[in-house]
């Protein structure tokens, strides 16, 4: 879902998000914002987000100061605002299915 989000935000083929190298260097970025987005509102930790990319802990907390840094940019801060408002989204309808989704319960 981040991926995906990411990807589309940043007009990039997702599989280019979980390539293992760099990549180009909006490649590289967007897959910054994307381990910012899930360490920062997704609450994973540094270990997690970087496990979550095939990076190493310190990768991922590189890609946070880095996007941190960046939000100073009106633009990108919107961009940014709007990829959280909808990952968010994602993260709050799926805890909603999972608390209907108790066993036994018909609906």
């Amino acid at each position: 879902m981040i991926e995906s989000t990411v990807a589309a935000a940043f007009a990039l083929p997702i599989d280019e998000l979980a390539a293992p190298t760099r990549r180009r260097a909006e490649v590289a970025f967007a897959r910054q914002v994307a381990m910012y987005i899930a360490h920062v509102d997704l609450g994973l930790s540094l270990t997690e987000t970087g496990g979550l990319f095939e990076r190493d802990r310190t990768t991922a907390a590189h890609a946070c100061r880095v996007v941190e840094d960046r939000r100073d940019d009106g633009d990108l801060d919107r961009l940014l605002d709007a990829i959280e408002a909808v990952v968010v989204a994602w993260k709050l309808t799926l805890e909603c299915c999972r608390r209907r989704a108790v066993p036994g319960r018909t609906h």
